[in-house]
């Protein structure tokens, strides 16, 4: 039997969740390998023996060059969403892994893969629209088509890759973009990791696009999916069996009020959203949902603000001065100390430009950056090893 390889990617705080999913994954696919791949510290108390997962990786276990710098430069979901390449990379190196699916943490697996599994058979690459049918109504028009529009057509919250020879290089050529400009920047084309995958069927050919309508069905396609069932016997889309739900914007609020908006005519997701709160519950919601990430606070505890990041990413001779930014040293000036003086108020009161010309500074830094990651030893050491064990070396270009 074909061994399936599964991950998701967090902070530790959303553990629970991610033990939703993969309770679900194994429920279906026992013979899975369930992957959690972690940006920050294990919470105390956790023994991966008792855990649905088998085995963590470490945002400090992937091939990520001047780590603590880049991990500064990120939001932590632009964090948790930059590593998803790396990790596809090194999930097939080190598993020998033939097919791997990511799901983000928030979603649950109602019925088997085969489906996914078959597709992949003659694709290297699947991909699930937010859409698939357009909406009719001005007001759907624009939560739904416009929202994609902003944020990427194809949903990230799932992504399957065979590892084939076209299959590696979208994955290659998507880590690569991730290292670089996985940003939160609508005004100038950015959305992490989804908007890049907007350009991924016209680069690459053997890419499926997932349309069965029981597949990622989430509040964004409600206006045109039915739900039908019972909880008890199974919940059907359209009449199919229902594959995969995601509870995007379930901490936020935003999955209930457009669960509300256009699911009034599916009330068994109202049955399965309550389903999910009480599951998460069970799994230590309450208690590690509150847990702050390791990246969140400069090594003293003192939180890092938004703009002390954007600083640090746009300026390339702090990343030369301050290669872990997070280090507190009372013995010489560090980032935050330098984050106190007149050039960091200077610097960071700086009117925002128009968002192309800001592209244009930013695709400079980039380059900047670009040169002096190939000059530093980790880097290097890297590409050494890959070398020795006979693999391609990821090849990063600006």
């Amino acid at each position: 039997m074909e061994k399936i390889h599964v991950f998701t990617s967090i902070t530790a705080n959303y553990i629970p969740k991610a033990r939703v999913l993969a309770s679900s994954v194994k429920r279906f696919h026992p013979e899975a390998q369930f992957h959690l791949v972690l940006s920050d510290r294990l919470p105390a108390g956790f023994e991966l023996a008792q855990e649905p997962f088998d085995d963590v990786i470490s945002i400090t276990d992937l091939p990520i060059p001047d780590l603590d710098a880049w991990i500064f430069k990120h939001s932590l979901v632009e964090m948790c969403t930059g590593v998803k390449g790396i990790a596809f990379d090194v999930i097939f190196e080190r598993y020998g892994a033939d097919k791997v699916f990511y799901f983000d943490p928030d979603i649950v697996v109602f019925s088997k893969l085969d489906l996914l599994l078959e597709k992949l058979e003659s694709a290297s690459v699947l991909l699930t629209p937010h859409q698939t049918k357009p909406d009719e109504l001005p007001e759907a028009i624009v939560d739904n088509e416009i929202c994609s529009l902003k944020h990427g057509i194809y949903n990230l919250g799932f992504l399957a890759v065979r590892n084939s020879e076209a299959g590696r290089q979208f994955v290659q050529w998507w880590a690569e973009r991730l290292l670089l400009f996985c940003y939160d920047d609508k005004l100038s084309g950015l959305f992490t990791d989804q908007r890049w995958v907007d350009l991924a069927p016209a680069f690459f050919e053997d890419i499926h696009i997932v349309r069965e309508p029981n597949c990622n069905v989430s509040t964004w396609n409600l206006s045109n999916r039915v739900a039908t069932g019972s909880l008890e016997e199974g919940i059907l889309i359209n009449g199919l069996p229902l594959c995969f739900y995601h509870f995007s914007g379930f901490d936020s609020g935003n999955q209930e009020i457009m669960l509300k908006k256009y699911g009034s005519h599916s009330p068994v997701l109202f049955d399965l959203r309550k389903q999910y709160i009480e599951n998460c519950e069970a799994q230590g919601q309450k208690e590690l949902g509150r847990l702050k990430c390791v990246y969140s606070s400069f090594e003293d505890g003192t939180p890092i603000t938004q703009k002390q990041r954007t600083v640090y990413k746009k300026r390339v001779d702090l990343q030369q001065a301050f290669p872990n930014p997070f280090a507190v040293d009372d013995k010489k000036q560090s980032y935050k100390q330098w984050c106190q003086g007149a050039d960091y108020a200077a610097t960071a009161t700086m009117p925002d430009t128009d968002s192309v010309d800001a592209l244009k500074v930013e695709i400079l830094r980039a380059h900047g950056e670009l040169d002096y990651i190939k000059q530093s030893r980790t880097w290097k050491a890297v590409q050494k090893v890959r070398k020795l064990l006979g693999r391609n070396p990821l090849k990063y270009t600006g």
